[in-house]
């Protein structure tokens, strides 16, 4: 099998992606699960990884200056983290993760990475360094400011260790 790892522009790269989203989170699923009626930021990168030419995992990155603890800061977001069915437990998954951390580490300048995750996915991140984030999260939902709960905010450190306070997204959550 032939592995390749690219980061390319989030909306250029949309249409060769948008098959693996319907893969991982199939359009006619069933019932709905919770976060499915969240509006989320569009990437503006992509980490895609390739087995054969075909695109089996995905990271998203956007970048955001928000609010923590009532300052201004750079934050790296991580969201759209996916992987086929059929080529999970590879290890796909981290190698995309460690290429986004490295793309924002790269830049120097983000503060932290924040990710949002459903509570059967917390070891999964855990595991791979991100640690919980135990205050509290705003982002914009449907043109208002609100306490964004609907899924768990996980954080990797960069330049600051953020565990606790308040982060303000200034936007829509990814």
């Amino acid at each position: 099998m032939n592995v390749e790892i690219e980061v390319l522009t989030g909306d250029a790269s949309w249409p060769s992606v948008k098959p693996l989203f319907d893969r991982v989170w199939p359009p006619n699923a069933g019932e709905q699960r919770p976060g499915d009626s969240i509006e989320y930021a569009p990437a503006e990168l992509r980490v895609i990884v390739q087995a054969d030419d075909q695109p089996v995992c995905h990271v998203g990155i956007c970048r955001r200056e928000g609010i923590w603890k009532g300052r201004k800061t750079r934050i790296g977001g991580i969201g759209g983290v996916g992987t086929d069915p059929d080529f999970r437990r590879r290890g796909f998954a981290s190698v995309a993760l460690n290429a986004a951390l490295q793309t924002l580490k790269d830049e120097r300048a983000t503060d932290f990475a924040l990710l949002f995750c459903r509570p059967h996915n917390v070891d999964f991140y855990t595991s791979r360094g991100w640690k919980p984030f135990t205050g509290e999260v705003y982002a914009e939902q449907h043109g208002e400011r609100i306490r964004f709960d609907a899924l768990l905010p996980m954080v990797s450190y960069l330049k600051r260790a953020p565990h606790e306070g308040e982060i303000d997204l200034c936007g829509l959550p990814w």
